[in-house]
């Protein structure tokens, strides 16, 4: 399954409901219904081609994903205001958080996103932002880029994830890990500690797991503590394990009541609390060893 996280289903969502054929490519479940009305709708030589690249977009070296990214975001940027348009900007901001590719990449996909949702503000539903917004706020909460949206939803947004962040600061637990040891959270004050949400299945989650490594053997003597949480089972994660050497402790969460009060949507994600149990720092996607570092530094680790 090529799909990492909540964030992927969202990109794969959007493009499905646009009506793209390809899009099956992204949702290989997606419905009959879906699919019979993703021939009937038209679309541009323009946005198929866009689709097209979104969609070998992680099959691209580094170097190439982020000189394509910002093509695509400037390419977005120049279709007509329609629905195809928000659906791609938002499909593309997705996948741009997935590593390291410039600030400046970064800020052009942001620039898209704003755009798309200047020209066609969307209503939130159940009292929630909808979620186009949530991603741009994100964008600038956690990945600092500069936008200017003048909209009440962009705002409530923005409040949803000081909301969000605030239960996080709060969240306790305590997990088993596979060699049977419990870790509580709240216990390891005095440590830095990385919190990582993780899956077996998830690629960006295995990409960044050598780094999350690293860094341990690196910091682990200046009191950093890593705890990979999945919420698999220990016969599929052990499987998982055994053809790789990480000593990190990995913790199970079956019931994923530890990803709930974290409010976890996608994977991977993590989390920094500094000596004090400040969170001090999180993720929104994968991240290089550099990012991690940088996050790490947050919390007093050079």
């Amino acid at each position: 399954m090529f799909r990492s996280s909540f964030r992927f289903h969202f990109l794969a969502f959007f493009l499905a409901i646009a009506g793209f054929f390809v899009a099956s490519a992204f949702a290989p479940k997606a419905s009959s219904s879906a699919a019979a009305d993703n021939q009937s709708v038209a679309y541009s030589d323009q946005e198929k081609t866009i689709v097209e690249q979104l969609h070998h977009l992680r099959r691209l070296p580094d170097d190439d994903r982020a000189h394509t990214t910002k093509q695509l975001a400037l390419q977005i940027r120049q279709l007509p205001a329609t629905p195809n348009k928000l659906m791609l900007a938002g499909g593309l901001a997705t996948l741009s958080t997935e590593g390291d590719f410039g600030h400046d990449t970064l800020q052009e996909v942001a620039n898209t996103l704003a755009m798309a949702l200047q020209e066609q503000p969307q209503p939130g539903k159940n009292g929630e932002p909808d979620s186009l917004y949530v991603e741009l706020a994100s964008l600038v909460r956690y990945e600092h880029m500069q936008v200017k949206v003048d909209a009440p939803q962009f705002s409530a947004a923005m409040a949803k994830l000081d909301a969000d962040d605030a239960k996080r600061q709060q969240a306790d637990f305590t997990l088993t890990d596979l060699q049977g040891k419990s870790w509580n959270l709240k216990s390891l004050g005095g440590k830095v500690v990385l919190v990582n949400f993780w899956a077996t299945w998830c690629p960006p989650c295995r990409k960044e797991m050598p780094d999350l490594e690293s860094l341990y053997l690196q910091f682990k003597n200046q009191g950093l503590v890593v705890l990979a949480i999945s919420d698999e089972s220990a016969v599929k994660v052990n499987k998982f394990l055994a053809a790789r050497s990480f000593t990190y402790p990995v913790l199970l969460d079956p019931s994923r009541k530890v990803n709930q009060t974290f409010l976890i949507e996608g994977l991977p994600k993590s989390f920094v609390f500094d000596r004090s149990g400040k969170l001090v720092t999180q993720s929104i996607d994968m991240r290089t060893r550099g990012q991690f570092l940088e996050m790490l530094a947050q919390a007093g680790l050079k």
